[in-house]
C-alpha cells in the first residue's frame, strides 16, 4: 500500500442554465489532498473554509470514507490528511462532488477495494443523486452525463481555449437541499420543450465554439425562475448575457453563486465593470476569475498513477 496518496480535483459549475442535472463544466480551482495511514484521524486544512474542512466531526470526506469502508466490510484505516482547498463550500461550485470523489478514492486505495475509475465515478454519482458535477470533476472539460442504474454515460468536450469564467459569490452559502425544495413537482410542456431545445443547443455551442449561441442556450425555465427568490444575484446578473463580452449567464449549480462566461481576456475588465454596475451598493459579493479546466481528477502515489484510474 502507498505511504501517501495525492489527489487533485477541480471545482465544477453544473446545470449551465437549461441542462438541469445533466451538464457541468470543470473550473481551474481545486481541492488538493495528501493522505497517509495514521494511528488516528487528523486533518491539517488550509485555503477556503479551512475551519470547516479541518473538522473531524460532520466532515463529508471522513463520513463518506468511513461509511463506504464499513459497507464494503473493510477495516476503517485512520488517515492523516493534509488539505489545500480552493473550492468554496455551499456556493454551487461542486464542493460536495469533489469531496465525495476524494473520499471514495481514499476508501478504494486505503481499503484495498480494487475499484476501477468507472466504479469510483458511479459511486459518486449515486451518492450525489445526479451525475453532472461528479462526472465533470472526474473527467474535466464540459461534460453531459446521464445515469442508467449504476452505469454513467458521459460525453465530454473541451471548452474553447479563449473563453473565461467569472463566478460571482454572495456572502452566505446555500444548502442544495434548500435550493431543491423550492422547485415544483410538475412543469408545463412549453417549459419542458424550451429547456430541451436550449440544452441541446448548449452542447453544440461549446463543441463548436459558438459564443453567439450561449445566451439562448443557457436560458432556463426549470429551476432558475424558482430559485431567483433565494439567489438574489441571479435576477441582477441574468440581463447581462449578450453584452459587454458576457456570452452567457446562469446560476452555478444550485446557487447561490452565478456563472458568467466571458468571450476572452480582452473583455474581462469590461465584464467586471458591468457586473459591478448590476450589483447594487450594499450587496456583498466576491468575483472569482477562472479558466475552464480540461484535466479532471488526478491521483498518484509514489509518483505513479493511482490504481483506481
Amino acid at each position: 500500500m502507498a505511504s501517501v496518496l495525492r489527489l487533485r480535483l477541480p471545482a465544477t459549475s453544473a446545470n449551465l442554465g437549461a441542462a438541469f442535472d445533466s451538464a457541468a463544466v470543470a473550473l481551474d480551482f481545486h481541492l488538493e489532498i495528501e493522505a497517509e495511514a495514521a494511528d488516528a484521524f487528523h486533518i491539517d486544512a488550509e485555503g477556503r473554509n479551512a475551519d470547516l474542512c479541518g473538522r473531524l466531526d460532520d466532515n463529508l470526506i471522513l463520513e463518506t470514507y468511513r461509511a463506504l469502508l464499513v459497507r464494503e466490510g473493510r477495516e476503517v484505516v485512520p488517515l492523516a490528511i493534509r488539505m489545500q482547498n480552493g473550492i468554496p463550500l455551499g456556493m454551487g461550485c461542486g464542493s460536495s462532488a469533489a469531496g465525495r470523489l476524494a473520499a471514495i478514492a481514499l476508501a478504494v486505495h486505503f481499503g484495498g477495494l480494487g475499484w476501477s475509475g468507472e466504479q469510483i465515478l458511479a459511486e459518486a454519482c449515486a451518492q450525489e443523486g445526479h451525475p453532472d458535477n461528479a462526472t465533470a470533476c472526474w473527467l474535466g472539460g464540459l461534460v453531459v452525463a446521464a445515469c442508467e442504474g449504476r452505469q454513467v454515460h458521459a460525453a465530454r468536450v473541451e471548452p474553447p481555449a479563449d473563453w473565461r469564467a467569472l463566478i460571482v459569490m454572495p456572502a452566505d452559502p446555500l444548502a442544495t437541499s434548500k435550493a431543491r425544495a423550492v422547485l415544483p413537482d410538475r412543469y408545463s410542456r412549453a417549459d419542458a420543450v424550451a429547456n430541451i431545445q436550449a440544452a441541446a443547443l448548449l452542447g453544440l455551442a461549446f463543441a463548436q465554439g459558438r459564443g453567439d449561441l450561449l445566451r439562448p442556450a443557457m436560458a432556463d425555465r426549470i429551476h432558475q425562475p424558482y430559485r431567483s427568490e433565494i439567489c438574489l444575484l441571479l435576477p441582477r446578473l441574468l440581463p447581462l448575457a449578450g453584452r459587454d463580452g458576457i456570452l452567457g449567464v446562469a446560476l452555478s449549480g444550485a446557487g447561490p453563486s452565478i456563472l458568467l462566461i466571458i468571450s476572452g481576456d480582452d473583455m474581462m475588465e469590461q465584464a467586471k465593470a458591468a457586473i459591478c454596475r448590476a450589483i447594487e451598493a450594499g450587496c456583498r459579493a466576491e468575483t472569482l476569475e477562472a479558466r475552464f479546466e480540461n484535466k479532471g481528477a488526478q491521483a498518484s502515489w509514489q509518483g505513479r498513477p493511482f490504481e483506481g484510474e
